[in-house]
């Protein structure tokens, strides 16, 4: 998934002119100085069941399995997603349903309308006495799929992740409420509280951003808290919703300056984040991060322009993140002048 951002300001920019200033994000300090992040997607990377890649299920998304993985490697946060179950309680899970089977027949069960318990029934089980109920997953084809990954890892809570995730690591917080769904204020209020009392609890000096495709969550978190920067997702007009606020880039910039947000972070249809040729153009082109699933193979590419620091790991040990030295993508002059021209356009599209 290709990213850009801006921080909002009196103007409505064109889609050149939008750029992700650093200070502006709470990453760690290392963006400030880079200008270029790497961020892992759902940990180290999405699973996408229906894929050859096997690096697409090699390990649990959004897991401390997941998050611990990608903190091997020099990224500055991990991007993850945070709903709350009806017993008030922050997860770390991305899709609105859980699906498993029960005498044969496909079961499925809205991921809020659970509490703490039975969500965390599905799936490895932290006791290994125990079985959990199968988890299952539909793809976008509509198939439902066995949720097969090559490294298991149980399902967890956001304050979980704040015990056991490398603390060098920022999050970016996706907070997740259901497309369609209208959702009130309170209904909004009461599931973003819950997850800010969590992270005024856990976050400790941790760099957190939040950001959300919902219009109103964005709004509401940034007036329940200030210490913390709110990002406004969108899909800039690749999807159409009800909501005309989701559905132009515009609409997303004028909602981030009504609201006071710090900033957008577009999908950029048209250039994927995981290849690392098209990494490396954006950055040419002034993108100042991306969110990827092949964590390894990105920074390894783009090594040359980000700048690892040191970390401590759990044991406090300071370790040194360095990145593996990669071959950067190279371009003959003539290629690179065709691919700045073609990639504007396809950003359009």
């Amino acid at each position: 998934m290709a990213l850009k951002a801006v921080l909002a300001s009196g103007a409505v920019p064109n889609i050149d002119q939008v750029h992700l200033p650093a200070e502006a994000v709470r990453l760690p300090n290392r963006a400030v100085a880079s200008g270029f992040v790497v961020l892992g997607h759902r940990g180290k990377g999405m699973n996408a069941l229906a894929s050859p890649d096997r690096r697409m299920s090699a390990v649990k998304e959004n897991s401390i399995l997941s998050f611990n993985r990608a903190a091997r490697f020099p990224i500055d946060s991990i991007e993850f997603d945070v709903q709350v179950t009806k017993d008030d309680c922050p997860i770390i899970f991305h899709d609105d349903v859980i699906l498993t089977e029960h005498a044969g027949e496909i079961m499925e069960k809205r991921v809020t309308d659970l509490c703490l318990e039975e969500f965390l029934s599905y799936g490895l089980q932290r006791d290994p006495s125990k079985v959990g109920k199968l988890l299952l997953r539909r793809i976008h084809d509509g198939r439902v799929l066995n949720w097969n990954v090559e490294d298991d890892d149980y399902l967890c809570t956001l304050q979980e992740a704040f015990e056991k995730v490398d603390p060098r690591l920022g999050f970016n917080i996706e907070l997740k409420f259901v497309d369609h769904v209208v959702y009130s204020d309170e209904e909004l209020v009461h599931a973003l509280e819950a997850v800010l009392k969590v992270v005024y609890q856990y976050a400790g000096e941790r760099a957190i951003i939040f950001s959300t495709f919902q219009p109103d969550a964005a709004r509401l978190i940034r007036k329940l808290q200030s210490a913390y920067s709110v990002f406004f997702l969108t899909t800039a007009g690749t999807e159409i919703y009800n909501d005309i606020r989701r559905n132009s880039l515009d609409e997303a910039i004028n909602l981030c300056l009504a609201g006071d947000l710090q900033g957008i972070v577009s999908e950029v249809r048209g250039i994927f984040s995981n290849v690392p040729e098209a990494v490396y153009l954006q950055h040419l082109m002034g993108i100042n991060g991306v969110i990827v699933d092949l964590v390894e193979e990105i920074t390894e590419s783009v090594s040359d322009i980000i700048q690892p620091t040191s970390a401590a790991n759990f044991c406090g040990s300071a370790r040194p993140m360095q990145a593996k030295q990669g071959t950067r993508p190279g371009f003959s002059e003539r290629e690179l002048s065709f691919l700045l021209k073609l990639i504007p356009e396809l950003v359009q599209q």
